[in-house]
């Protein structure tokens, strides 16, 4: 049964710093999503937000506002994700407001909440529960071994020109889109959104040592072929390939050796997420990198939208999908069909 809960997006659910809450609105099989809490966009629908759906998910302007409609809650999970993984200012004082009310708190930051003596204190005064994610990977001591040469299902791996771009919706998408073709499909999460959205094979790249990453990502692949023998293993980078401050996607490469990647592109950003000093490396660029790393070229573009209207996303398309020869798809506009058949084959 899925727990009922509350996201904490406090002014940012309109931004890229709640991917978190922004990945739960759209997909969660862990928990229910009865609210947000962000009181800059009070009263409006989360969906309608995000991508213009109706999702029946208010938006709260604050914690007793929210628990008016929903007492029951049993959980408040921090939405956001941050540069660095801080606590933004002020969410300390809603957080052990929900302590005191008896909710249990999940938190995806590198801010431990555990290694906070007043809420610790006040969880155990309460009988409530802090759940650092990261904190939990930190011992993630696996070095890679080649094992991964072991696993026979085919491994799909989404990367990204820039980080906050989708990859893991992305991901999602394909994984559900190949399971209507009838193949068992098993999706392998490598963040801490993932986890909370309830995958069973799930790790949280940035909170595991450096020398230890490719054998986390080896191991958490090798896990889910051992126990599934899945047809497909599908999975997502972290960061991006060249971003100065989110590296991310070699890693991936080199321990998950996937069979085909997808390269998730965003035209209308022209600056890494968060550093408006920096250009976006080209796609093409990044095409010929992927080819270079991997042996290969990306099974398929696909669009961030963000930025551009539904009209000219898929005129950008069109044109990538002409230039490039690769297939190109707009996955919150269309379905994943298409690149689904031509990964099955």
């Amino acid at each position: 049964m899925k727990k009922k809960c509350l996201i904490l997006a406090e002014g940012s659910y309109g931004s890229g710093d709640a991917k978190t809450a922004h990945g739960l609105v759209r997909y969660s099989q862990k928990f229910t999503i009865s609210g947000i809490i962000d009181s800059t966009l009070e009263g409006k629908d989360a969906g309608e937000i995000l991508d213009g759906n109706t999702k029946n998910i208010r938006i709260y302007a604050d914690l007793k506002q929210a628990l008016q409609d929903v007492p029951d809650t049993k959980y408040l999970l921090i939405g956001v994700a941050t540069s660095g993984g801080i606590l933004p200012e002020g969410y300390i004082d809603i957080i052990l407001k929900a302590i005191r009310r008896g909710i249990n708190i999940v938190n995806g930051l590198h801010f431990y909440l555990t290694d906070d003596p007043e809420l610790v204190r006040e969880a155990s005064d309460n009988d409530v529960e802090l759940i650092d994610i990261r904190k939990q990977f930190n011992m993630y001591n696996t070095f890679f071994s080649g094992k991964i040469d072991d696993v026979s299902s085919r491994k799909v791996a989404v990367l990204g020109i820039d980080s906050a771009i989708g990859k893991r919706t992305t991901a999602i998408m394909l994984h559900h889109a190949i399971e209507k073709y009838g193949k068992n499909s098993i999706f392998v999460a490598m963040g801490q959104t993932g986890w909370m959205q309830g995958f069973k094979y799930a790790i949280v790249l940035d909170a595991i040592i450096l020398d230890f990453v490719t054998g986390a990502i080896e191991d958490v692949i090798w896990q889910a072929w051992k126990a599934e023998n899945p047809d497909f293993i599908i999975t997502h980078g972290e960061g991006a390939l060249l971003h100065p401050a989110c590296p991310g996607g070699a890693e991936l490469i080199g321990g998950g050796q996937p069979d085909h990647i997808i390269l998730q592109h965003a035209p209308a950003r022209r600056y890494f997420d968060d550093f408006p000093q920096y250009k976006i490396v080209s796609l093409e660029k990044n095409i010929d990198i992927i080819d270079l790393l991997s042996g290969k070229k990306p099974a398929a573009i696909t669009i961030n939208s963000e930025g551009l209207s539904k009209q000219e996303a898929f005129k950008e398309a069109g044109r990538i999908e002409e230039e490039t020869g690769i297939m190109t798809r707009l996955p919150l506009f269309e379905t994943m069909d298409d690149i689904a058949r031509k990964i099955i084959g």
